[in-house]
């Protein structure tokens, strides 16, 4: 196993190439898609993605594409931050939207009915179709393809190992209410240093509880979304003993001050120094704290705890989705051999064996080795994890479910009253989205969120 390579840290947006490069990048050439290096011209195209744990792999793979293809093509990589969705809402009003985007199990369907992604079928060879999964509502949209699966990613609990010694704490907690208990432990052992016991990144809330309360939900047999796939409508009523067990933990001071404007890269740098105690988060930290944040602590993960202590349902597995063609590139062509480039066996190989992802092609899973990258043992697939239906999106009137939560909080007030107004809401835009839209939710009353986990497991 070759070591990672240790590169300097991403600014937010990285462009890649060659620098006072001659020739046309074509952006002139709007009436269709121009064959790669046509006329022995560049041809220009960008990727666009809001990732940063891989994005120093992710950019060294691009250089390598752009000193070694044949075809004339140049890739321009773009790593955004949090505001990735509005910064590609905003691109796709102007001239300047990307020809490759990284699209997420929550943003491949949306970006799909707003028509930003074309389907790639007509460039699948039969070995690809075979080789990657096809996921109805994960990669594949009324019988077309618009994405292929690299990786799934886990959910867990990230526990600072060294601040459970100094308080005492002998294992992470399996409950709610240990949880707050544990961060008032770690908070008392280590406050003199400026150690907290629990942390989130509540400057976006809906990253926040996307990699918090989503999975203690789903753990715990709730929609991680506040979507019941029984009844088919929106139940937020699970939600609430672990929105009051966020805010116990924030009342009792054993959150760490700030996070209120506390972004996710801000905070892995705060636990890296040995100042969070606890907090929840996706398998991409090991890669983080290998490459991007080196861990000054002895860290490790575990499986996000329950509501109860009983799992009645599976910690999402994520995934099926990585890369997509923009429906607006010029350059469909060349973009496609980029995304072909990334997709090879050699990257996506490399990719889980370098610790970014585990991967979900299983050509790929069967060959790959175990990353050497520490922390990794916590994330790999266990018997809690599975995949989950995809929930329907709909868009309600006024403060978002993810918001409403923070605000109270922060705030206190009425949470029977948030909830009840949130399931009010949300079913109403799901009723308007079926009857106005075609959006098709139908009731399945046998599922059972139990039966989703320990497919995974090896």
């Amino acid at each position: 196993m070759k070591k990672q390579l240790l590169l300097a840290s991403l600014s937010t947006v990285l462009a890649l190439g060659l620098a006072g490069c001659g020739g046309s990048d074509n952006t002139e050439n709007a009436g269709g898609d121009q064959k790669p290096g046509a006329a022995g011209e560049k041809t220009k195209i960008s990727y666009w993605t809001g990732d940063r744990h891989d994005a120093d792999f992710v950019k060294e793979k691009v250089a390598e594409f752009n000193a070694t293809n044949t075809d004339g093509i140049e890739v321009e990589l773009v790593v955004k931050g949090d505001d990735f969705d509005t910064a590609l809402d905003l691109s796709f009003q102007t001239a300047d939207s990307p020809d490759v985007i990284r699209v997420k199990e929550n943003t491949i369907g949306t970006f799909y009915k707003k028509e930003y992604l074309a389907p790639i079928d007509e460039y699948l060879s039969e070995e690809m179709k075979t080789k990657f999964p096809e996921m109805k509502d994960l990669n594949t949209f009324d019988g077309k393809r618009y994405s292929l699966p690299n990786y799934g990613t886990t959910m867990r609990l990230v526990y600072n190992k060294d601040l459970f010694a100094k308080a005492g704490v002998t294992s992470p907690p399996t409950t709610l209410q240990e949880l707050v208990e544990t961060a008032k432990k770690l908070t008392e052992a280590g406050k003199a240093d400026g150690a907290y016991g629990f942390a989130q990144n509540f400057k976006s809330p809906p990253s926040a509880l996307g990699r918090s309360a989503r999975v203690i939900a789903e753990m715990s047999g709730f929609g991680g979304f506040g979507y019941d796939f029984r009844t088919a409508r929106f139940d937020f009523s699970g939600f609430k003993p672990i929105i009051e067990a966020f805010k116990q933990i924030k009342d009792d001071g054993s959150m760490l001050p700030g996070v209120e404007s506390l972004d996710i890269d801000p905070l892995r740098a705060q636990f890296a120094e040995g100042k969070i105690g606890m907090y929840l988060s996706f398998s991409s930290e090991p890669g983080v704290y290998s490459n991007q944040f080196p861990a000054k602590i002895d860290w490790a993960a575990a499986p996000a705890p329950t509501i109860d202590g009983n799992a009645k349902g599976a910690s999402g597995f994520l995934g099926g989705q990585w890369l997509a063609l923009s429906s607006k590139s010029e350059h469909k062509e060349a973009a496609w051999k980029f995304m072909e480039y990334m997709y090879s066996d050699q990257i996506l190989t490399a990719y889980q064996e370098n610790g970014y992802g585990i991967s979900m092609v299983p050509s790929v899973s069967a060959v790959a080795k175990t990353p050497e990258v520490n922390g990794i043992e916590g994330f790999l697939p266990n018997q809690y994890d599975g995949v989950w239906p995809v929930y329907p999106t709909v868009a309600p009137e006024g403060m978002k479910s993810d918001d409403a939560f923070f605000k109270y909080m922060l705030n206190g007030g009425d949470l029977d009253a948030v909830i009840a107004d949130l399931n009010k809401r949300y079913n109403a835009a799901l009723d308007d989205a079926i009857k106005n839209d075609g959006l098709k939710a139908e009731p399945d009353a046998g599922f059972d969120p139990a039966s989703l986990a320990g497919k995974f497991a090896k």
